[in-house]
């Protein structure tokens, strides 16, 4: 496939995901992204005027551009889950005049709702399709080898969660697809149809520490073939004991099936792992979570990165986590834990050396 450059242009005034069928391969590496031109990247003082679309509010926003240390002075920052671009807008316009973004994401959709919200910001940003996982090898083709923040806001977005025929919700009809990128070979549809009872059940214990999974797993096998998220989540309804708590009981499943299909724990370690490589001298990495599995990985490996000898620090001992008044401003904040990583200054010996 070509590589594409997705552009911005100036300021201006759901279709069915198909469910592939067929055996479900385990997953290879790698990934497909579009890279971009350097020269596009000119930092440029841009008018912040226009009528941008509408973004869902993004998480820890003020907490996110203090410590990535953003303000007027500008710098290259990398925002590798932009999603619509809420994050992006706030660190581009505490940039300006002459801060630039590179905002990457697996999702075409997030893209064009992220290219029609940043439009404003002209050359100084630039989006492009791509894994944050592979990182790196973006910046590398693109020309930048350091940069002085990245941002990862880990999971699904609020409209991908919201989006009935993306399938990541249960709160309606739709495929059991799940996948950020349509062109990833696997589908949630694929794990529930075709994986073993014994590996539904270790995947439901180890993705989501769901209590019933194997009692789920057994009932999903029975009830094959399943089609829908509707069908899947009555499934799991009805498969567990009745709970007190106020979560619905098809939520671990769905959370499970989600972080299978789009290997996010892996792409968190490779993501943390190049970023931490492409960081400039007193450059930060910020990370939000949303859930225990994930912040205990991010958690132990900005640890170990911080052991000695080595070119950082954690400047987070215990993560931040956002205020009463954003919790109850933005609900889908609450369980929000922001952890940061710093490349100490002066560590230029220490990573060429390694």
């Amino acid at each position: 496939m070509a590589r594409q450059v997705i552009t911005v242009g100036f300021c201006s005034s759901g279709v069915p995901m198909g469910c592939a069928m067929g055996l479900a391969p385990r997953r290879s590496s790698g990934s497909f992204r579009r890279v971009v031109n350097p020269r596009a990247l000119g930092g440029q003082s841009q008018s912040l005027a226009g009528n941008p679309g509408q973004v869902h509010v993004p998480v820890m926003a003020e907490e996110v551009v203090r410590t990535l240390n953003v303000g007027p002075q500008g710098g290259v920052f990398v925002d590798g889950t932009v999603g619509s671009g809420g994050h992006a807008r706030i660190i581009l316009e505490r940039s300006c005049p002459s801060g630039q973004l590179i905002g990457i994401d697996k999702d075409p959709e997030a893209l064009a709702r992220a290219k029609q919200n940043l439009s404003c910001f002209k050359e100084r940003v630039v989006l492009q399709r791509g894994n944050y996982a592979d990182l790196r090898q973006i910046l590398n083709e693109a020309g930048f080898l350091e940069v002085k923040g990245i941002l990862l806001d880990l999971g699904a977005s609020y409209e991908q969660l919201t989006s009935a025929t993306r399938g990541f919700s249960f709160r309606g009809c739709g495929p059991l697809d799940m996948r950020f990128d349509p062109d990833d070979p696997i589908t949630a549809h694929q794990i529930v149809n075709f994986w073993s009872e014994n590996e539904l059940r270790d995947l439901f214990r180890s993705k989501a520490q769901e209590p019933f999974a194997g009692r789920i797993a057994r009932a999903i096998v029975r009830a094959r073939p399943i089609q829908t998220t509707s069908q899947l989540a009555e499934l799991v309804s009805r498969a567990v004991p009745p709970r007190s708590s106020r979560i619905h009981p098809a939520t671990r499943v769905f959370q499970a099936l989600r972080m299978e299909v789009n290997q996010e724990l892996s792409n968190i370690a490779r993501g943390l792992e190049a970023a931490t490589r492409c960081l400039e001298p007193g450059g930060r990495l910020c990370v939000i979570t949303y859930h225990s599995l994930e912040d205990k990985l991010v958690k132990s490996m900005m640890r170990d990165k911080a052991s000695l000898p080595s070119p950082f620090r954690v400047i987070t001992r215990k993560p931040m986590t956002p205020s009463a008044e954003e919790v109850k401003r933005n609900p889908s904040a609450r369980s929000a834990k922001l952890r940061v990583l710093e490349r100490n200054p002066e560590s230029d010996a220490w990573i060429r050396g390694h």
